[in-house]
């Protein structure tokens, strides 16, 4: 579905826009969300599902009039199997991949920490081309892309800032929870962090985005710092 202009949710099993897993009682988590944006110089990614979905994105994206062999780029904002499982066959593809280094080093070991146990899945070990750092940017075009490092839920968690026009968005993945769901990112990651992830919530409240595109669930098109701060205040109350 379009949020922006030029901007669209093309993945995410919560609300529907991708159907994967055991959907008796609604949606799942199984496939975490995905967005495209559609770029003079390509179209570029943000998450990429799971790896089973990966058709449904593609056609998500033909029904917009978009080219899937015009993706360029996928920018992962950590590395578990919901999000990053299809790095594998974008790569194939020769999509170019960027990710926290961390978030790099996870999905090359294919490891504990893309967490595809928790789904009985195997997560098939990619290479990332371009790791990232805190604050490191990436440019397309007119478009700058900046790197904001936020562990805890995992520890590569990253969030992806850019403006649109005349908008501040930041893709912010599983660094909190989903509305009506929880206020945190799962807790079960082989590398969640408690204390780490206090001290994240407790930067990234201080970012004031127009619009947030999480990693599951609701889009907040207003007021997404609310959100943000509410889920700091839970942090403060039950983790202190």
């Amino acid at each position: 579905m379009q949020l922006l202009r030029n901007v669209f949710q093309v993945g995410g099993s919560l609300n529907g826009v991708t159907v994967c897993g055991d959907y008796n009682e609604g949606g799942n988590f199984f496939d975490g969300n995905s967005y495209a944006i559609n770029t003079p110089e390509g179209i570029l990614l943000f998450d990429c599902g799971n790896g089973d979905t990966l058709d449904q994105i593609f056609a998500n994206l033909r029904y917009w009039s978009l080219d899937p062999e015009k993706i360029v780029a996928c920018f992962i904002t950590h590395p578990h199997w919901d999000h990053a499982g299809a790095c594998h066959k974008l790569k194939r593809l020769g999509v170019k991949l960027y990710a926290h280094v961390n978030t790099a080093h996870a999905i090359a070991a294919g490891d504990r920490r893309c967490c595809g146990f928790l789904y009985h899945k195997k997560f098939i070990p990619t290479e990332v081309d371009f790791p990232l750092q805190e604050g490191d940017t990436v440019q397309f075009g007119a478009l700058l892309i900046t790197a904001h490092h936020f562990p805890g839920h995992t520890q590569g968690c990253t969030a992806f800032c850019f403006d649109w026009e005349g908008k501040s968005v930041v893709v912010s993945g599983d660094i909190i929870g989903t509305l009506m769901v929880g206020y945190f990112g799962w807790s079960g990651s082989i590398d969640f962090d408690r204390k780490v992830y206090l001290e994240s919530l407790k930067r990234f409240s201080e970012y004031t985005p127009d619009v947030m595109l999480p990693g599951h669930g609701l889009i907040y098109l207003g007021n997404p710092q609310s959100r943000i701060e509410t889920a700091l205040n839970q942090a403060l109350i039950q983790w202190r």
